[in-house]
């Protein structure tokens, strides 16, 4: 499993994971689309924000590798702002490759691009 190095682990001030530390001995957690509801709590909204700020500031345009990033977080962005970068896509594999979809993602979530959410 590649580790991110200076990758946020978590959410500032929260509990919300951003990274992991070590591999499941069972195996990765798969990738699932997980519905967005508009109920959801400001502070999860904020940390959706703040994961994917982080990931364009890492990662760009690049396709990069799931890696130590965590499913749960990276579940609340799959299949809308981060996507599969490869065919055909494993949602089980450390190794799978993802991409920041840029045009749905400033649709969503505009202020995770002016660079106030970097930590």
């Amino acid at each position: 499993m590649l580790k991110y190095k200076g990758f946020p682990g978590r959410f500032p001030g929260t509990d919300f994971q951003f990274t992991i530390r070590r591999a499941n001995p069972k195996g990765p957690t798969p990738l699932v689309r997980r519905e967005r509801y508009a109920d959801r709590k400001a502070v999860d909204r904020n940390a959706d924000a703040a994961f994917l700020a982080c990931l364009w500031d890492y990662f760009g345009e690049a396709p990069f590798e799931r890696g130590n990033l965590d499913a749960g977080r990276l579940s609340w962005l799959f299949g809308r702002e981060v996507i599969a970068a490869e065919e055909p896509f494993d949602p089980e594999s450390y190794e799978a490759l993802l991409r920041i979809d840029e045009a749905r993602a400033r649709a969503a979530f505009p202020d995770a691009f002016d660079g106030s959410w970097v930590a």
